[in-house]
């Protein structure tokens, strides 16, 4: 039986993430996950993309405190602010309004990038329509909820990199907020169109192209190489350009989700084309930005 193997919310985007054993299902997704994100001074979000070190940044909410701490950086820790100065932000397409964190915040992440920086909440009645075949919310995730990944997807992508004698690479490169165990075929996320895990229930919206932020270790915030991109090339082709691992949900009924919680398809699509292995490589450049940071 398929289950839910690991949960991971991301509090501020583009940042590390926190493996919990159980986690609120709200209609933005795991509860605390990018709920935050930095910012240029004209409210234009930063992410991985150009500044891989902010993988290596670990935020904690911790109740009304939010904890910042990065190797080599003096800790951080700020009341959160729920309501107060805002800001107009944007997430890529998506354009809304922030809640300005304070100047210790900016000054520390500024200090971080080298760059002018801020740090912004979700603003109190903050609205956002996701699309794809499931229509739904999100915080400041680059476009859906959730992004759903299986274990078996990963191995059957490391058993292909092996081959082509490269390292493996963790599941954290693709930094899923919900990952299933228990699916012998690989991929089979991108077929579940209606599933449920907990008391909690997501719809299908689509499948995540990823960009180059695979390719950068999410414990040092350095560029690593070539793959897992260079192999998913070879056969994971989307035909909107670009290659593809996991799938973009969105909640359908919120709840409560566990480790351990049966995963349950109530439908399914046809076979997913994408695992034909029947296409030329792809150079990780041509990727298109499109997945959740």
């Amino acid at each position: 039986m398929a289950r839910v193997a690991r949960l991971t919310y991301y509090p501020v985007k583009a940042c590390g993430g926190t493996d919990v054993p159980s986690a609120e299902v709200t209609p933005a997704g795991l509860a605390h996950d990018r709920v935050f994100q930095v910012i240029t001074p004209e409210g234009d979000v930063l992410t991985q993309r150009p500044h891989p070190v902010l993988a290596s940044v670990r935020p904690r909410v911790l109740g009304d405190r939010l904890a910042l701490s990065a190797p080599g950086r003096e800790d951080l820790v700020l009341d959160i602010r729920r309501d107060g100065p805002r800001r107009p932000v944007s997430t890529f397409t998506w354009h809304g309004e922030g809640i300005h964190q304070g100047a210790e915040a900016a000054e520390w992440f500024s200090d971080l990038l080298g760059r002018p920086a801020e740090l912004v909440g979700v603003a109190p009645g903050h609205e956002r329509v996701t699309g794809g075949r499931t229509p739904g919310t999100a915080a400041f995730a680059d476009g859906h909820a959730l992004l759903v990944a299986s274990e078996s997807s990963l191995d059957t992508l490391n058993e292909r990199i092996a081959a082509g004698q490269g390292e493996p690479v963790p599941m954290d490169r693709f930094r899923p907020n919900i990952v299933i165990s228990g699916w012998a075929e690989p991929h089979r996320e991108d077929e579940a169109r209606e599933l449920a895990a907990g008391t909690a229930k997501f719809g299908y919206a689509e499948r995540c192209v990823r960009c180059q932020v695979p390719m950068v270790d999410q414990e040092t915030g350095e560029k690593a190489g070539p793959e897992p991109i260079r192999t998913l090339a070879t056969y994971r082709r989307d035909p909107r350009g670009g290659v593809v691992f996991g799938m973009k949900a969105a909640v359908l009924r919120p709840g409560q989700v566990a480790v351990g919680d049966a995963v349950i398809v109530h439908s399914w699509a046809g076979p997913s084309p994408s695992t034909a292995a029947a296409e030329p490589p792809l150079t990780a450049t041509a990727s298109r930005p499109a997945e959740s940071v």
